[in-house]
């Protein structure tokens, strides 16, 4: 009996297997919770040196496509039929020079006064040219060369006296001017055009009591996006423009056919077409159709045109 004790228990310990042996010997000898968390954390930390390659993989792939050459199609260049992908930003003026954003309010007198345009008109006008002090007009030629630039325009045959209509003359500041015509800081053109600005442009107004053709000198630096860049066309327009409000037409006017030449008291400065002007301001004069018109600086662009209201 004792002897098959005793082969039961070698057969019992040759079918106990030796890492089970060894298992049980590190446990006796540094405890069961050894034998737990040894696996765990080799397990664990596995995991994070994947997922640290997993990650870094990522971000190399990443790195990849960003620096990669983008495809033909989101490379896509603007075409210009395309009226819509290259419409003009009309809300914002074009890059260009530095404009005084606040002047002092107060004026000084520009230019030689004696300058007479249109000698024999029917209806004289005495104007003053003036400049807001605190606005540096040296980058465009000083106080003097504003002061030349409204006095060439009032006197081309394409302009007001084309027909005989008015007579304009310079006078001095203190001369009791029918109008002043004023370069201003775009402070102040906010400030005395009031509800009638409207992207930093120019006005005629009469809130100082007395009639003010007033130049917004953001304008007169940057010009109009409608303009193409052609600041001397521009300056000549908003002379005429803002002047022709002053001696009578106070009513804007539409384009008055595709292609052809714009009005001059239709607001050049903001669109040359019809439709965008109309969706601007409904109340206006434009009516809901898409015309647009070139770009026009004069009254009388062609001299022998008797009516001012419809170029050719």
């Amino acid at each position: 009996m004792g002897n098959r004790e005793t082969r039961h228990a070698h057969r019992s310990q040759g079918h106990t297997p030796d890492h089970q042996n060894a298992v049980v010997r590190f446990a006796r000898q540094y405890g069961w919770w050894r034998v737990v968390a040894i696996p765990l954390m080799i397990a664990l930390t596995i995991w994070f040196i994947v997922d640290i390659a997993t990650a870094s993989s990522s971000k190399e792939e990443a790195a990849e496509t960003t620096a990669a050459a983008p495809s033909s199609e989101e490379m896509v260049g603007p075409d210009p039929a395309d009226a819509a992908a290259v419409k003009r930003e009309i809300d914002e003026m074009p890059p260009g020079g530095a404009f005084t954003k606040e002047g002092k309010g107060t004026f000084h007198q520009v230019g030689e006064p004696g300058a007479v345009a249109g000698k024999g008109g029917k209806q004289k006008v005495r104007y003053s040219i003036e400049v807001e002090d605190g606005i540096n007009t040296a980058p465009y030629g000083g106080d003097d060369s504003f002061a030349a630039i409204v006095e060439a325009t009032l006197s081309d045959p394409r302009g007001w006296t084309a027909h005989k209509d008015f007579e304009f003359e310079h006078v001095a500041s203190d001369a009791e001017p029918d109008t002043r015509i004023q370069l201003t800081s775009l402070g102040t053109a906010a400030e005395r055009c009031g509800e009638k600005i409207e992207t930093e442009t120019s006005c005629h107004t009469t809130i100082t009591g007395e009639s003010t053709t007033i130049i917004n000198e953001a304008r007169w630096v940057r010009g109009a996006t409608p303009f193409e860049g052609d600041m001397g066309n521009y300056r000549q327009y908003v002379i005429n423009h803002e002047l022709g409000h002053a001696i009578g037409y106070a009513s804007h006017q539409p384009c008055g056919g595709q292609g052809k030449l714009a009005p001059i008291m239709m607001q050049q400065t903001l669109d040359l077409n019809n439709k965008e002007l109309h969706d601007r301001k409904p109340s206006e004069v434009y009516p809901d159709e898409d015309v647009t018109c070139a770009s026009n600086p004069w009254p009388y662009p062609n001299p022998d045109n008797k009516d001012p209201q419809q170029p050719e």
